[in-house]
């Protein structure tokens, strides 16, 4: 009588690996990576402007990463409310309008002021792209998180190598205004790409979602994400302090020049590009666990090289080793962080990644006051080694948490 209904095919198709969606978003992270690497090259010329110590620096620098940790979670609940590509689109608008702004101050406390702006609009960006990162690399069944954060750190490398260029040219007002400017512009573009792209839809209230790491029990997804925060803390603890001391303590400390201290940065920021765009294969060569060891032990090298010996070449060695040692540490720590928990997962581990910048510059600014700049920058070496043995807890907690899914998944219904 009646025909056998053919089966429904369930191995859909996976998207196109470049599609409209990853574009627009790697644009995003490059865009983001450049108005920070813009900040950070007039870091002396601001500094300057507003007749700064070490240690009111570091307190004026604490603010970036004050308004970033105190922004994050909340982006996390508008991420789950509204979806994570509008709230990335507004947080870089935020973000390019604010960069103009420490240009015009003229007192550490204004410089203060403005840099809680900055920094909530670069945390928000921060949380809302790495979630829509997420989702993305779930849709691609892909590992291609190491992939978005090259373009941050192109974005980076562009940012230093352009604002060098015209450190001797333009002002300190007229570089970070034609950044802002640039940012708003990759916005509008690279947002209406995004926005109309497919995918990328928050889930109905009270529809249920995803269970942690594959089904994994809740304790063991929070433990998790805990685990990878921690190693984002330290990781992040070393990228702010390149990026907020590699320029002084290239001209303050090695005696270089302007312009070879904005390469400084460039060197880093190329070594972590590097690095990062070949994250996917090696985390799929050597392992996530052994890759973010390995990186470790290598930016706690590099970082003693840097610090201890007063010789251009070796810093600029030191900060290549620095690089491509945290290159993929921060990014698989975010990225597993989103898989067991989800956009609050991505906020949780992201908040405490950037605690390290938080405590990182008034740490190093203190500690550089007491004994000197290059013996602060000895405690990035630390927390470096630190994140790297942190991947062997990280490793067992995964293991855990793969554990429980197995039982889980068992009970979960076929999507």
């Amino acid at each position: 009588m009646g025909r056998t209904p053919k089966a429904p095919d369930t191995a859909a198709p996976a998207p196109a690996t470049w599609s409209a969606a990853r574009l627009a978003l790697t644009a995003f992270f490059a865009v983001d990576g450049f108005l920070f690497a813009a900040w950070v090259v007039r870091i002396p010329d601001v500094r300057a402007q507003v007749a700064a110590s070490h240690s009111a620096l570091g307190l004026a620098l604490l603010c970036v990463s004050a308004g970033a940790v105190v922004t994050m979670p909340l982006v996390g609940r508008l991420c789950l409310r509204y979806g994570s590509r509008p709230v990335t689109v507004g947080s870089l608008t935020l973000l390019a309008l604010a960069v103009p702004l420490p240009a015009h101050t003229h007192s550490v406390a204004t410089l203060g002021a403005v840099l809680l702006l900055f920094g909530a609009g670069y945390g928000a960006a921060n949380v809302a792209m790495n979630s829509a990162a997420v989702d993305l690399v779930a849709e691609l069944r892909r590992p291609v998180m190491p992939s978005f954060h090259a373009g941050y750190s192109l974005g980076g490398l562009l940012g230093a190598a352009v604002g060098g260029l015209l450190a001797g040219t333009l002002s300190a007002a007229w570089a970070l205004a034609l950044g802002g400017l640039l940012g708003l512009a990759v916005s509008a573009a690279a947002g209406t790409v995004l926005l109309r792209a497919p995918g990328g839809r928050p889930a109905p209230t009270g529809a249920p979602r995803p269970r942690a790491t594959g089904g994994a029990a809740p304790r063991h997804a929070r433990l998790l994400v805990l685990l990878l925060g921690l190693t984002a803390l330290c990781t992040a603890y070393g990228e702010g302090a390149l990026a907020d001391w590699a320029t002084l303590h290239l001209t303050d400390d090695v005696h270089a020049g302007a312009g070879l201290a904005a390469a400084g940065y460039a060197t880093y920021a190329l070594a972590m590009t590097t690095g990062r765009v070949g994250g996917t294969w090696l985390s799929v060569r050597l392992g996530q666990r052994r890759l973010m060891l390995l990186g470790g032990l290598t930016a706690g090298l590099g970082m003693v090289v840097a610090a201890s010996v007063p010789s251009v070449l070796a810093v600029l060695g030191g900060f290549v080793l620095v690089g491509l040692g945290l290159a993929n540490l921060f990014p698989l720590a975010i990225a597993e962080a989103g898989a067991a928990g989800g956009p609050q997962g991505v906020a949780t581990a992201s908040t405490l990644g950037y605690a390290g910048m938080l405590i990182g510059p008034p740490v190093i600014g203190f500690l550089a006051d007491a004994s000197s700049l290059p013996t602060a920058l000895l405690t990035v070496a630390a927390t470096s080694v630190l994140a790297g043995l942190l991947a062997l807890a990280v490793g067992t907690g995964r293991r855990s948490a793969s554990r429980g899914a197995a039982d889980t998944l068992r009970d979960t219904p076929a999507a």
